[in-house]
């Protein structure tokens, strides 16, 4: 063979040969050992190009205090998110909200939530929003095949602590017996609702002008209707007290709330009266924005107050944890803003030392947004239930372990979004009357309003 035709090996082109042999080799071994991750991507779903066609509603009949309703977000590609709407409000606060969604990628949570922002507000006028928020993080779960939990970062508990409620009874003897009912079931905290109403017909327990409306009673603000509470009816409110912690004992939280709307010196002389009862807070005790009203009686009340189910901006739960006005903040998921804003709003107080508890009513739907937040939220203390009394409720929907509470807890569910489906023949036996089931909504196809832009 001339020396024409030899190959031609030189050092350079054995490093490179042999640099391609190993390359090839690890190339391999990579691709062997990411193959059963990649069986595991949801093939059926295309994120980048996933866009909303439709939103549908239903009406659900006490499962909470009051109806429900339910929105399910539809995509071109088969996967769909659930929401619910505060509780009271009504299903036009979500479905305005239609025409401003359909055609959106539902993956970009941050961006629609900012584009629909503006059509929330205070209390119940902001669960279309929030509903909304929801159902968009349950589809991103169900694409990416994880839950809502871990896109905010993971969790910090794998079970969730609940709260609940005991029925108010006129006598104290009674109300600690349905406390002591409420312990038996396995709960770790309760909450007992105790205003001035179990007052009435008793002379000389309230001052008040004679003559108010009910407007009046419900609806102006507690430091304008001149009510106030004497001595002989904090002696009557403390004997419901102390007969529910005869009942429950001294070793679990126990809360109140529905005060009534009296005055602020009058909630300054309760904390005193009860804070030999050692009780966890006494919730809305004034409007949320009376920050320094709020910053006067926690000053000077030994017991703890809380407030934040009605507020919607984050600035505003800023404030109250910036100030110190309140010793425990208490957002709706349902209307502060849905899951991420009010994980954040869990950690902003929590630069400031102040503790997030959750206020919720309503369906299985709302309450598993709430544990995927609560879950993820570092200084979460309980979750509120309304339901515990409602036989039905957890089999309004399926996937999840059941029981969905068990002794005062819920277990943070692993599976995809929010971890639930919903039991279409449950809860078609629990509509309200003269509305349907998730039915085609075209008379909210077209924008109900122009006022999108925020300013000129």
């Amino acid at each position: 063979m001339s020396d024409d035709n030899r190959p031609a090996f030189n050092r350079r082109s054995v490093l490179m040969s042999s640099l391609a042999v190993l390359a090839g080799a690890v190339l391999g071994r990579t691709a062997e050992a990411a193959e059963p991750a990649i069986k595991n991507v949801n093939r059926a779903s295309s994120p980048s190009t996933l866009k909303i066609t439709d939103m549908r509603y239903a009406v659900v009949v006490k499962p909470g205090p009051s109806p429900c309703v339910l929105i399910r977000i539809d995509t071109d590609q088969g996967v769909y998110g659930l929401g619910e709407v505060r509780d009271i409000a009504g299903p036009q606060y979500a479905m305005v909200l239609k025409s401003r969604i359909v055609g959106e990628n539902p993956l970009n949570i941050d961006y629609l939530f900012q584009k629909i922002a503006q059509f929330g507000g205070g209390a119940r006028q902001a669960g279309g929003v929030c509903a909304v928020e929801m159902a968009l993080w349950d589809i991103a779960g169900k694409v990416y095949n994880i839950p809502v939990y871990q896109m905010l970062g993971g969790k910090w508990r794998d079970s969730i602590r609940i709260y609940a409620d005991t029925t108010e009874s006129l006598d104290p003897a009674e109300y600690g017996r349905r406390a002591r009912e409420r312990k038996a079931m396995g709960l770790t905290w309760m909450k007992m609702d105790l205003g001035i109403d179990v007052l009435k017909g008793i002379p000389d327990t309230v001052m008040q002008p004679a003559g108010l409306d009910k407007w009046e009673q419900h609806n102006q603000p507690h430091p304008f209707i001149a009510t106030e509470v004497t001595d002989k009816g904090i002696d009557r409110l403390s004997e419901y007290v102390a007969a529910v912690r005869d009942n429950i004992g001294y070793e679990m939280p126990l809360s109140m709330d529905h005060l009534g709307h009296i005055g602020v010196k009058s909630v300054i002389r309760l904390g005193k009266a009860y804070e030999k009862f050692n009780l966890e807070w006494m919730e809305d005790v004034i409007p949320w924005y009376y920050t320094d009203l709020l910053k006067e009686i926690r000053e000077a009340s030994p017991t703890p107050i809380l407030t934040g189910e009605d507020i919607y901006e984050f600035t505003d739960f800023e404030t109250l944890c910036k100030e110190h006005a309140v010793d425990k903040i208490h957002p709706d998921l349902a209307t502060s803003g849905g899951i991420l804003q009010t994980h954040r709003i869990g950690d902003m107080a929590y630069r400031y030392g102040v503790p997030m508890a959750m206020h919720f009513a309503g369906t299985p739907v709302g309450c598993m947004a709430c544990v995927h937040c609560a879950a993820a939220t570092r200084n979460f203390l309980a979750l509120e239930n309304h339901s515990l009394d409602v036989p039905f409720w957890q089999d309004l929907v399926t996937g999840i372990e059941k029981p969905i509470i068990d002794k005062g807890f819920i277990k943070v569910p692993d599976t995809p979004g929010l971890g639930i489906a919903l039991n279409d023949d449950e809860l078609k036996r629990h509509l309200k009357p003269g509305t349907g089931y998730f039915e085609p909504t075209p008379m909210w196809d077209e924008p109900q309003s122009w006022d999108d832009a925020l300013f000129s």
